[in-house]
């Protein structure tokens, strides 16, 4: 990752559309060269999103929580707090310099960022052919999602970017079909390991984020 990279950590939540907004701003500044490449550490209040692959079906029940319609990639997600997004606001031209950018190179990259810093913590995260996201094998031996990715990219610029769940409330996620898997379950590093130190956790995405 350049040194030129601004990081930024909200300690507050913050809302969905606020930080869409602003990522939308952002990444014009970016290729306007206005403004520094940004990697975004926050929680989100409460929301479902939906990416433009979201099917109807995904969403089993209707409650009092928010739906926002995104442009990034994916189907249904749920953010709430105790998930920790990293909004990736990179210029793709410059990370893969001197070489042509790369997308699947690039959702590689994101992939295995989450996995080192899990790796961290002791937890096996793993990529599974055909679904997105990163998976971990629970004690008996059921495979369940502990991260997601989704990303948009406008002249070479992403955003959006990844969910790793820390310490969410889980049972969001029982009114949707998340990321159109109906077949394995959800988890978090909580669940797995119990009480997680938050100060390592955004040392480690810092220290692991080289390319």
């Amino acid at each position: 990752m350049s040194p030129d990279v601004e990081w930024r950590v909200s300690k507050e939540l913050v809302h969905f559309e606020d930080a869409l907004d602003f990522m939308q701003k952002r990444v014009e500044e970016i290729i306007a060269g206005t403004a520094p490449e940004l990697i975004w550490i926050l929680e989100h209040h409460p929301v479902y999103t939906a990416g433009v692959s979201a099917q109807d079906a995904d969403l089993l029940a209707k409650t009092d929580i928010p739906i926002f319609k995104t442009n990034r990639g994916g189907k249904y997600t749920y953010h709430c707090p105790g998930m920790k997004i990293i909004y990736v606001m990179l210029d793709l031209k410059k990370f893969f310099a001197p070489e042509k950018p790369d997308i699947s190179r690039f959702v590689e990259f994101l992939e295995n960022w989450v996995i080192k810093v899990l790796a961290d913590f002791g937890i096996k995260g793993e990529i599974k052919k055909g679904r997105v996201g990163i998976w971990v094998t629970d004690k008996n031996n059921g495979e369940k999602k502990i991260a997601a990715l989704g990303i948009k990219l406008k002249k070479w610029v992403s955003y959006h970017g990844i969910a790793i769940n820390i310490s969410p409330d889980l049972a969001g996620f029982d009114n949707i079909i998340p990321c159109g898997i109906k077949e394995f379950g959800v988890t978090s590093m909580q669940e797995i390991l119990g009480e997680i130190d938050e100060e390592k956790f955004l040392k480690s995405i810092k220290k692991q984020s080289e390319f």
